[in-house]
């Protein structure tokens, strides 16, 4: 297995051998189960809650607002961080602080932006 396709090989191997025993523990699963299905193990079970009604509800769209408001914060927090290990570092102090307060008007433009639409009113 030397050359420019050696490599290529064992990994092509390797990913074949992951394939052959995630698939082999699958079928063994499906051999050794046991199969009784009944009515109750056939309902939709929600919190010991017998379902009731039609399984489709509508969600308001603020609440995946809320949620890529937040993921926006958590990057935000991932850059800010290393950010403040290089600050510290000489020769970057001025270029780092410039660099961050782009970033942070970014950020506060599209919260900015968010407030103006009301996309952050609860109510």
């Amino acid at each position: 297995m030397s050359g420019y396709f050696g490599s290529y090989v064992v990994v092509a191997v390797l990913f074949a051998i992951g394939i052959a025993v995630f698939a082999g523990a699958l079928l063994a699963n499906r051999m050794l189960r046991p199969n009784n299905p009944t009515r109750e193990k056939l309902t939709t079970y929600e919190c010991g809650v017998d379902p009731v009604g039609e399984g489709w509800a509508q969600s308001q769209i603020r609440y995946y607002v809320f949620a890529y408001l937040y993921v926006v914060f958590a990057v935000d927090a991932v850059f800010l961080f290393p950010w403040a290990t290089v600050f510290a570092a000489p020769g970057f102090g001025m270029a780092t602080l410039v660099e961050m307060f782009v970033f942070l008007a970014f950020i506060a433009l599209g919260i900015l932006y968010a407030w103006r639409k009301r996309v952050l009113a609860w109510t």
